[in-house]
This record gives C-alpha cells, sequence and structure tokens, in this order.
C-alpha cells in the first residue's frame, strides 16, 4: 500500500468532514433565516402602521370597530370595513374574513411603555370591542423553536445527505470534484501477460515502466520521460486494458477517468476538474493518470465565435496542466483513442503527447496468443485447434476474440458437454457473423432451391478463381441477421492488409457470383444480392478512388480517408464531374467482374447442379464435400467437418470388392421460375 495514499490531506480524513459539517450549517441558517423573513413580509402584506395618537383619535371619532390587545402592539380594524348591518357580535369574525380574504386593512400601533389607564374607558365608551387572547408562558419558546431550531436541524441533515450523494467535500452537490478513480496494484490485477497480440505496444510501454522503477538511470545522463503516450487504435483492440497493465507492472496507483466525466452544462467545471485531478496526482506520485476517449475533450478549436466554450476552456486547462507538472516526480499521462484526427495538434505536440502507440488489430499469431489468453481458464477438448479459429477470426480485435470464447463456453454448456471443442469454437464464430439459426422459418421448394444456387454461385466462382480465399461451408439454413444462407470463406494463411489488384477483382467476381447464378440458372433477379452489390461497389469504389487501379484516373487520389479505426470511411475530394466520371469507371470495374462470374457459372453449370441437389438434401456441407462432389468422388468419404476448398483431397473409403463406387446422381431440371415467383416481393434489403 502507497503511504502517500492519504492523498496528502491535512488533518486525515476528518478535514473534508468537518469543512462539509460547517458549510451545511452556514447554508441551513441562512436558508432559514431567508423564509422566515419571507414569511414574515407575506403575514404582514396589507397591515399598516399608524402612531399611538392616531389610534386614540380614531377610538374617539368612533372609526374603531375592534382592538386586540398585545404585550408590545395593538392590532384593530376600521368600522368602515365592515358590511352593512353587521351584528356587533359577529364583527371579529367578519374583519378576521376580509383580512384572510383581501377585503379589510389590518392597523398595527407600537403599545406606549408607561400605562394608559384611561385606554379601557375610551374603548367602553366609543362601544369598541377590545380583547387579548390566552398565551401559555411556553408559547414564545415554542414558537422559536418550531420557526428556527427544528427547520435548521432538518436543513443541515438534507444538505449533509445531498453532499454526500453529489460530491463530498468538492463544493455544494461536489461541482468541481474530479471523480477519477484510483485503483492499486492489486485492485487492477492486470500485467502484460494478460495483453496478448500487441507486442509492439507493450516494448514501447516498457520503457515507461523502467523510469518508473528505476528513475535514476534515465535522470543521471540527463533524459527526460515523456510527459505522456497516446494509446490510437480500433475499438475493442485493449486500449484500457493496455493502461492497466501499466500500472500493474510499474505497481503505482492508477487513476482513470473518461473523458466525457470532464465535460459539464457549467462552463469552468471541466477545468476545475483537471486541476484537481494532477493535484491529487500529484500528491501520490509516482503513478498513471488514464484519460479514456479524451476526443471527447481534445478536438480540435476552430475561430468561431464565442471562446466560453466548455471544452475549449477543459482542453486549455488540460494543456496548461501538461505544461506545469514536472516529469521527474513520475506522473504519466496516458490516453486513448480512436479517432486520432479531430484531435487539436496543440495536445499532440512534443512535450506533452511525446509518442503516440498504435493499437491496431493483431495478426496471425496476435489472435492465437489472444486465444491462448482467454481460453487460459476454458476447458478444452483434444480436437482444439486454436490455429484453425485464429485463421477463421482474420480482422477480429481481442473483445470479438474474448465474446467468440464465451460464445464457445456457453453452447458447450447448452449441449451438455465438459469441454470445449473445436465445433463451439467454430459456431461460435459462426454465431458472430450471422446470428443464430431460425428453426421456426419455413422456406418453400423454389425459394429454397433459389438460395442454393445463389450460394452455390459464390463457392462456384470462389472455387474457380485462383486469387480468391477457399470456401470453408455453404449453407441454406436462414439465420437471425437477416440471411437465408451463407457462403463462409476462410484464409489459409495469415494475409497483412495489402491486395493486389487480381485478389480485389476476384473478392468483386465472388460477391457478383450469387446473382450471376441467379440470371444464368433461374433467368430472374432477387433483392437477396443486396448486401453482395454493396459490398462489391464498396471495393471497385475504393479501387477507383484511393488505390489508384483505374485506366482513365492512373494513380490520382480523389478521396482521402475520413475515419480510419472507426467505420474506415473517406470524403470525396475531387470536382463534382470528376466524381460522376469516377462513378462511370466503377460502373465498368462491376461489369467486368460480373461478366467473369457470369462466364465462370456457364462453364460450370453441370457441376452446381451436383453441387445444388447435394446441398439441398443436407442444408449445409462444407468446402471439401464440394470438391468430392466436383470431381466426381462419394461426399460421404470426407470425414472432415473444417476440410475446405484449398485443402489436399482426402483418400476414398475403401470399397466393397467387386463394387463399383457410383458417382453422385446430378441435380433435377430446374423449371422456369417466371411463374413460380412469390406474389410478393421481400423488402430491398440482404436475405442470401
Amino acid at each position: 500500500m502507497n503511504p502517500n495514499q492519504n492523498n496528502g490531506n491535512k488533518g486525515g480524513p476528518q478535514g473534508p468532514k468537518k469543512r462539509s459539517i460547517i458549510s451545511a450549517i452556514l447554508w441551513a441558517v441562512a436558508i432559514v433565516i431567508f423564509f422566515n423573513f419571507l414569511a414574515s413580509q407575506i403575514s404582514n402584506a396589507g397591515t399598516r402602521e399608524v402612531p399611538y395618537s392616531e389610534f386614540i383619535q380614531m377610538v374617539r371619532e368612533d372609526k374603531v370597530a375592534t382592538v386586540e390587545l398585545t404585550n408590545n402592539k395593538f392590532i384593530f380594524y376600521l368600522k368602515e370595513d365592515m358590511p352593512q348591518g353587521t351584528d356587533s357580535q359577529d364583527l371579529a369574525q367578519v374583519l378576521a374574513k376580509q383580512m384572510e380574504e383581501g377585503g379589510a386593512t389590518t392597523y398595527v400601533t407600537a403599545a406606549i411603555p408607561a400605562v394608559d389607564t384611561e385606554l379601557v374607558p375610551l374603548l367602553k365608551e366609543h362601544d369598541v370591542k377590545f380583547y387579548s387572547e390566552m398565551q401559555e408562558e411556553s408559547s414564545y419558546l415554542m414558537s422559536l423553536l418550531l420557526s428556527y431550531v427544528v427547520p435548521m436541524v432538518l436543513m443541515v441533515g438534507l444538505l449533509l445527505f445531498l453532499m454526500r450523494r453529489m460530491g463530498g467535500a468538492g463544493g455544494l452537490g461536489g461541482v468541481g470534484k474530479s471523480n477519477a478513480k484510483v485503483y492499486m496494484e492489486k485492485s487492477t490485477g492486470v500485467t502484460f501477460a494478460d495483453v496478448a497480440g500487441q507486442d509492439e505496444a507493450k516494448e514501447s510501454l516498457a520503457e515507461i515502466i523502467d523510469f518508473l522503477h528505476n528513475p535514476g538511470k534515465y535522470t543521471e545522463i540527463g533524459a527526460k520521460l515523456p510527459k505522456g503516450a497516446l494509446l490510437v487504435g480500433p475499438p475493442g483492440t485493449g486500449k484500457t486494458l493496455l493502461a492497466k497493465a501499466v500500472a500493474g507492472e510499474a505497481g503505482v496507483p492508477f487513476f482513470s477517468i473518461s473523458g466525457s466525466g470532464f465535460v459539464e452544462m457549467f462552463v469552468g467545471v471541466g477545468a476545475s476538474r483537471v486541476r484537481d485531478l494532477f493535484k491529487e496526482a500529484s500528491k501520490v506520485a509516482p503513478c498513471i493518470v488514464f484519460i479514456d476517449e479524451i476526443d471527447t475533450i481534445g478536438k480540435a478549436r476552430d475561430n468561431h465565435m464565442g471562446g466560453n466554450d466548455e471544452r475549449e476552456q477543459t482542453l486549455n486547462q488540460l494543456l496548461a496542466e501538461m505544461d506545469g507538472f514536472d516529469p521527474t516526480k513520475g506522473i504519466i499521462l496516458l490516453a486513448a483513442t480512436n479517432r486520432p484526427e479531430v484531435l487539436d495538434q496543440a495536445l499532440l505536440r512534443p512535450g506533452r503527447f511525446d509518442r503516440r502507440i498504435t493499437i491496431d488489430r493483431p495478426n496471425l499469431a496476435g489472435r492465437l496468443a489472444t486465444l491462448q489468453v482467454h481460453t487460459r481458464k476454458i476447458r478444452l477438448s483434444e480436437d482444439v485447434d486454436l490455429k484453425k479459429v485464429a485463421l477463421a477470426t482474420a480482422g477480429c480485435v481481442g473483445a470479438d476474440l474474448a465474446n467468440l470464447v464465451n460464445e464457445a463456453a456457453l453452447r458447450a454448456v447448452r449441449l451438455g458437454r465438459k469441454a470445449v471443442n473445436q465445433q463451439d469454437l467454430l459456431s461460435a464464430f459462426e454465431l458472430v457473423i450471422a446470428g443464430t439459426e431460425k428453426k421456426g422459418s419455413v422456406l418453400t421448394e423454389f425459394e429454397k432451391k433459389l438460395v442454393a444456387y445463389h450460394e452455390v454461385g459464390h463457392a462456384m466462382v470462389a472455387y474457380k478463381q485462383k486469387n480468391s480465399e477457399p470456401v470453408q461451408k455453404i449453407t441454406i439454413v436462414p439465420h437471425t441477421q437477416g440471411s437465408l444462407g451463407y457462403t463462409l470463406l476462410m484464409p489459409e494463411e495469415d494475409k497483412t492488409e495489402l491486395r493486389t489488384k487480381e485478389e480485389l477483382m476476384a473478392r468483386i467476381a465472388v460477391s457478383m457470383g450469387g446473382r450471376a447464378a441467379e440470371e444464368v440458372v433461374l433467368n430472374t433477379m432477387t433483392n437477396g444480392a443486396a448486401q453482395d452489390i454493396q459490398d462489391a461497389t464498396g471495393v471497385a469504389r475504393n479501387m477507383v478512388a484511393m488505390f489508384g487501379m483505374s485506366d482513365e484516373f492512373g494513380m490520382m487520389a480523389l478521396a482521402s480517408r475520413r475515419s480510419q479505426y472507426l467505420d474506415g470511411g473517406y470524403g470525396m475530394d475531387c470536382a463534382q464531374d470528376t466524381a460522376a466520371r469516377m462513378d462511370q469507371a466503377v460502373k465498368e470495374l462491376l461489369d467486368t467482374c460480373y461478366r467473369d462470374a457470369v462466364q465462370v457459372i456457364r462453364d460450370n453449370r453441370e457441376d452446381m447442379d451436383k453441387v445444388v441437389a447435394y446441398l439441398l438434401e443436407k442444408e449445409t456441407i462444407t468446402g471439401g464435400e464440394m470438391v468430392a462432389i466436383i470431381e466426381g468422388r462419394d461426399p460421404a468419404t470426407v470425414d472432415s467437418p473444417y476440410l475446405s476448398t484449398a485443402a489436399p483431397a482426402e483418400p476414398c473409403q475403401p470399397q466393397e470388392p467387386g463394387k463399383a463406387e457410383e458417382p453422385a446422381e446430378p441435380g433435377e431440371a430446374v423449371e422456369s421460375p417466371a411463374d413460380q415467383l412469390p406474389p410478393q416481393q421481400p423488402e430491398d434489403n440482404d436475405i442470401f
């Protein structure tokens, strides 16, 4: 436990508590006095004060109707405020009712210090009704208690409760108080052993950990530790986990706060919280301060009028604090974002965030190591091949792999097994990309045949293309994410983001294979190719606008990336007429790839019929079974459920002597679907 964990408060933790109690008492006294004064002003509304001599004169002139005699004042009403014909017996009740309704004026005069012995005879002489209310001896004390003491006690209790719920001693409601949570080494429980697939990032952060452990060897040579490191990468890659691992490895306190925690509706509160955060961090140094989603407060400032913006004030204070603290004390600032392009340049300059560490999607080795980390506490069966799963999950981040392993464990429990096998892991991967199976969905025979040709069209084009990925699985079972079937392509080796033009063209052709099969075989088109068309168009547009793979535009950038780590979208950087010509170039690319897909379907029509017939019977087949059918072998001889079209052919099972193996029967002749289409077309979304 760090001895400085007391946060440096003088007098221990009792100091803020005493200040909060005193503050609550002062607020309660002020509020009670104000409300009592307000109540007295409201009760005295409609009251007129007159001198004692004028009161005597009014009595002698027979203007006074009734008088209430008290110790320090006389309260009386005039006869002119009475309704006509009122009995003198009901005088007090009538005047009191009129006073409540605002129809009578209350007159008050102060009683003279000397005893006026002539007052009572004078009132009797002029027929003035006078009286005095009976008061107990303790009534004044009780009135004082009910008016001041009891409300003040209740108000103090209420204010202390609100202060405790809304921030403690950091002002009324905790305004300006930092919400950063301090995690000690035992609390985080995260080290570099819990982070896999980010070896380069861990190497960059290892120097920071070494400085926190051995600052002397750096200061002796005159080196200064970087004040801050910016962790940049897509969501789910483990930026927050890596920051906690740095604190766990260094064994120092870990301050963690989100960028949105600084932003409030009051201008200046965010800047106050920044000051408070660095003040608390300096008391427990060495430590690590981690700001997640720093783009919330670190966006680039503009020249619009009205510089009193809360985010801008918070950013200015953060810049000032980063310039002000001494790095030799061991305060390290880490921040994470997936939108570095929107950050202010003043925040990224050397001396503030000196290092920019990219936490990118893991490669094959990284995914394999990540799967090994997440399966350490999972009971696995002997047939589990994590490398096969790592190959299938190309492009997945750490959060995706953790979810995949958890879904596989849940599936194993549902099926009553004590360990997770390979099928559980691959099924969990398919669950993530396609959702669960729709067991209650019923397709007509024509719809099943149409979906089967669509999916086999994808698979056949992928199998016949040189630069496409091998086919792992074909299914026509509907799934919850809107698809009536899908074709799963799985790479046999891990590839970088580098793609040749031929590979991109092959990807477009595979996407077009479903629509090509619909037109060639069934002479129709469906909306099931909606997502395929969108994917193919996106690849073709990138080829023309950003990759320089168009004959018309050549190596000319027509667009620029806007959000690299989020949706990967881009914005156009060309004129409107150029954009129109670009659309024409995209269409030419799509037409070329579509013609190639149609040619593949026509050249392999007979093999497609065989595969479709087997698919309609089994509903789900592997790439290895598809290859066996095309090569004229019995697909039942394919034992491996994970065999793809790129795997070597397995030997056939031994035959009985004298019995020849019969080839698979070709599919039935497909009738023209012109009069078989349903009367209502489904909505325009991806269903295959």
